[in-house]
Protein backbone atom coordinates (compact mmCIF):
# COMPACT_ATOMS: atom_id res chain seq x y z
CA UNK A 1 0.00 0.00 0.00
CA UNK A 2 1.27 3.56 -1.01
CA UNK A 3 1.05 6.29 2.22
CA UNK A 4 3.29 8.75 4.25
CA UNK A 5 3.28 7.89 7.78
CA UNK A 6 3.58 10.50 10.30
CA UNK A 7 4.38 10.26 13.78
CA UNK A 8 6.00 11.57 16.49
CA UNK A 9 3.45 14.75 17.65
CA UNK A 10 2.56 14.81 21.34
CA UNK A 11 2.33 17.10 24.55
CA UNK A 12 4.91 19.42 24.93
CA UNK A 13 5.53 22.20 27.36
CA UNK A 14 5.94 25.80 25.75
CA UNK A 15 9.28 26.25 24.75
CA UNK A 16 9.91 22.76 24.38
CA UNK A 17 10.78 20.45 21.08
CA UNK A 18 9.43 17.74 19.44
CA UNK A 19 11.21 15.59 15.98
CA UNK A 20 8.48 15.00 13.80
CA UNK A 21 9.02 11.59 11.67
CA UNK A 22 7.37 11.10 7.99
CA UNK A 23 8.11 8.27 6.24
CA UNK A 24 6.53 6.78 2.63
CA UNK A 25 5.54 3.54 2.18
CA UNK A 26 5.01 2.02 -1.40
CA UNK A 27 7.16 4.80 -3.31
CA UNK A 28 10.42 6.90 -3.18
CA UNK A 29 10.49 10.42 -2.11
CA UNK A 30 13.49 10.76 -4.55
CA UNK A 31 12.41 13.36 -7.07
CA UNK A 32 9.18 14.75 -4.95
CA UNK A 33 8.96 18.05 -3.08
CA UNK A 34 8.12 17.10 0.36
CA UNK A 35 7.28 19.12 3.14
CA UNK A 36 5.08 19.81 6.20
CA UNK A 37 1.73 21.90 7.00
CA UNK A 38 -0.62 22.42 9.63
CA UNK A 39 -4.11 22.75 10.58
CA UNK A 40 -5.89 24.12 13.46
CA UNK A 41 -9.31 23.94 15.05
CA UNK A 42 -11.51 26.51 13.15
CA UNK A 43 -8.22 27.74 10.77
CA UNK A 44 -6.68 27.23 7.25
CA UNK A 45 -4.64 25.19 6.59
CA UNK A 46 -0.74 26.51 6.48
CA UNK A 47 1.91 25.03 4.44
CA UNK A 48 4.95 25.39 7.27
CA UNK A 49 8.58 23.87 5.83
CA UNK A 50 8.95 22.53 2.35
CA UNK A 51 12.45 21.04 0.52
CA UNK A 52 13.09 21.04 -3.18
CA UNK A 53 13.56 17.72 -4.57
CA UNK A 54 15.89 19.25 -7.03
CA UNK A 55 18.95 21.56 -4.90
CA UNK A 56 17.61 20.80 -1.59
CA UNK A 57 16.21 24.55 -0.81
CA UNK A 58 14.31 24.50 2.22
CA UNK A 59 11.53 26.88 2.82
CA UNK A 60 9.50 28.04 5.97
CA UNK A 61 6.54 30.04 6.68
CA UNK A 62 7.30 33.17 8.63
CA UNK A 63 5.94 31.85 11.45
CA UNK A 64 7.95 29.32 12.41
CA UNK A 65 11.28 30.15 10.39
CA UNK A 66 14.28 30.05 13.22
CA UNK A 67 12.61 27.58 14.98
CA UNK A 68 11.94 24.80 12.28
CA UNK A 69 13.88 22.63 10.59
CA UNK A 70 12.91 20.42 7.61
CA UNK A 71 15.55 17.38 6.52
CA UNK A 72 16.01 14.22 4.91
CA UNK A 73 17.39 11.19 5.13
CA UNK A 74 17.00 9.41 1.45
CA UNK A 75 18.06 6.27 2.90
CA UNK A 76 15.59 5.76 5.02
CA UNK A 77 12.88 7.24 2.39
CA UNK A 78 12.10 9.77 5.18
CA UNK A 79 11.57 13.25 6.51
CA UNK A 80 11.67 15.15 9.45
CA UNK A 81 10.58 18.29 11.00
CA UNK A 82 12.33 19.46 13.74
CA UNK A 83 10.53 21.87 16.10
CA UNK A 84 12.07 23.96 19.00
CA UNK A 85 11.36 26.79 20.83
CA UNK A 86 7.59 25.84 20.53
CA UNK A 87 4.56 27.98 21.39
CA UNK A 88 0.73 27.06 22.06
CA UNK A 89 0.28 29.00 18.68
CA UNK A 90 1.99 25.78 17.10
CA UNK A 91 -0.56 23.74 18.65
CA UNK A 92 -2.42 21.59 14.95
CA UNK A 93 -2.38 18.62 13.46
CA UNK A 94 0.84 18.33 11.58
CA UNK A 95 0.70 16.71 8.07
CA UNK A 96 3.46 15.80 5.24
CA UNK A 97 2.92 15.45 1.74
CA UNK A 98 4.37 14.86 -1.52
CA UNK A 99 4.67 16.27 -4.73
CA UNK A 100 5.33 17.41 -8.03
CA UNK A 101 5.99 21.31 -9.64
CA UNK A 102 6.81 24.22 -7.90
CA UNK A 103 8.79 23.24 -4.10
CA UNK A 104 7.10 26.36 -2.71
CA UNK A 105 4.59 27.42 -1.48
CA UNK A 106 2.58 24.10 -0.95
CA UNK A 107 -0.07 23.56 -3.61
CA UNK A 108 -2.64 21.95 -1.38
CA UNK A 109 -4.60 21.06 -4.62
CA UNK A 110 -1.86 19.84 -5.95
CA UNK A 111 -0.31 17.20 -3.60
CA UNK A 112 0.59 13.54 -5.01
CA UNK A 113 0.61 12.38 -1.18
CA UNK A 114 -0.51 13.53 2.24
CA UNK A 115 0.10 11.27 5.37
CA UNK A 116 -3.17 10.83 8.03
CA UNK A 117 -1.22 14.06 10.41
CA UNK A 118 0.20 13.47 13.79
CA UNK A 119 -1.32 16.24 16.72
CA UNK A 120 1.02 18.69 18.03
CA UNK A 121 -0.06 20.03 21.65
CA UNK A 122 1.73 23.31 22.86
CA UNK A 123 0.12 23.88 26.65
CA UNK A 124 1.59 24.12 29.87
Amino acid sequence: EVQLQASGGGLVQPGGSLRLSCTALGFTFVGYHTGWFRQAPGQEREGVAGIDSGDGTAFYSDSVKGRFTISSDNAKNTRYLEMSNLKPEDTAIYYCAAWYGSAWPINYNAMDYKGKGTLVTVSS
